[in-house]
C-alpha cells in the first residue's frame, strides 16, 4: 500500500464496457442479454409484480453465467490502483458482476446491487449465495422464504446513489470507464468536477465535450492510459 501524501479524492465510475471483454453481455448488445426479453419484463418493479418466477429465473441464469467469467486487464488495473492508493481512490460501479472483487478489490461500491447476493423482503438482510439458484433458499436471519435478487430494478430506489452526491462534493477528479452515460448522467457529473477523464470504446460528442480528457479504445488497453494519468495527478500533487 502506497498512499499518496495528498488527500485528493479520485472517484472512478465503471460500467458494462469494462466487463464486456470478459464475456458479459452489455445492456445494448444486438445479440446480447436482452434479445429474448424486454426490460420491462425482467428488470422493472412492474415486471417483478407481474411474474416473480420469470424474474427470479432470469437472475438465476445471469448468476450461473457469471461463475466462469474472469476479470480482464481493466479489472486488475483498477484493483492494483486501489491497493496502491487506498485512501485516494473510490471505486464505484454500475455493474452487478463481481469481476472487480475477483481481481482482488474488496472495496467496491455497487450502485445497482450485486448479482451474487439475495435480499430478504421481510427483514432486508442481504446474503451471499454465490452462483446458486435462489430456488428454495431462505433468509439466514429471519428464515423467511420471501427473498429476491439483490439488483436494483427500474422503478425502485437505488440507495447507493448517495455516493454520487458524495462524489459531487468530494471528488478532485472524476474518471468514467466503459459506460454510455445514459443510466447515470456522467456528462453532468463531469461539469461539476474540475478534472475529468472518460474512457469509452466509441466516441459520443454530446458526452465527450464535457470531459477534460477522452480515450477511445477497449477498456483493457485504455485503462493503462487512465491509471497513468491518475498516478501523474497524485504524484505531482505530492511534489508541490
Amino acid at each position: 500500500m502506497k498512499d499518496a501524501k495528498t488527500t485528493r479524492k479520485i472517484y472512478i465510475l465503471s460500467g458494462a464496457g469494462i466487463s464486456a471483454e470478459s464475456g458479459i453481455k452489455t445492456f445494448r448488445d444486438n445479440d446480447g442479454l436482452w434479445e429474448n426479453y424486454s426490460v420491462e419484463e425482467v428488470c422493472s418493479v412492474q415486471g417483478w409484480e407481474n411474474d416473480r418466477q420469470k424474474v427470479s429465473d432470469f437472475y438465476d441464469a445471469r448468476r450461473a453465467d457469471l461463475e466462469d467469467k474472469e476479470p480482464n486487464r481493466a479489472h486488475y488495473a483498477l484493483a492494483e490502483l486501489k491497493k496502491k492508493y487506498s485512501n485516494n481512490i473510490v471505486l464505484l460501479t454500475q455493474n452487478v458482476d463481481n469481476l472487480l472483487e475477483k481481481a482482488g478489490c474488496d472495496e467496491v461500491i455497487h450502485l445497482h446491487g450485486t448479482l451474487t447476493d439475495l435480499r430478504c423482503e421481510n427483514c432486508s438482510k442481504e446474503f451471499n449465495v454465490g452462483y446458486k439458484s435462489q430456488e428454495g433458499l431462505k433468509c439466514p436471519k429471519c428464515h423467511s422464504d420471501n427473498v429476491r435478487h439483490n439488483v436494483v430494478m427500474f422503478g425502485e430506489d437505488a440507495p447507493k446513489y448517495a455516493f454520487l452526491s458524495a462524489l459531487c462534493q468530494q471528488a478532485d477528479m472524476l474518471v468514467v470507464l466503459g459506460t454510455s452515460g445514459q443510466v447515470i448522467d456522467t456528462a453532468s457529473l463531469a461539469q461539476i468536477v474540475k478534472n475529468s477523464i472518460l474512457s469509452n470504446l466509441d466516441p459520443d460528442p454530446s458526452i465527450d465535450k464535457h470531459f477534460k480528457t477522452c480515450i477511445h479504445e477497449p477498456a483493457s488497453t485504455g485503462v493503462d492510459k487512465v491509471t497513468a494519468l491518475i498516478e501523474e495527478y497524485l504524484i505531482l500533487e505530492d511534489q508541490v
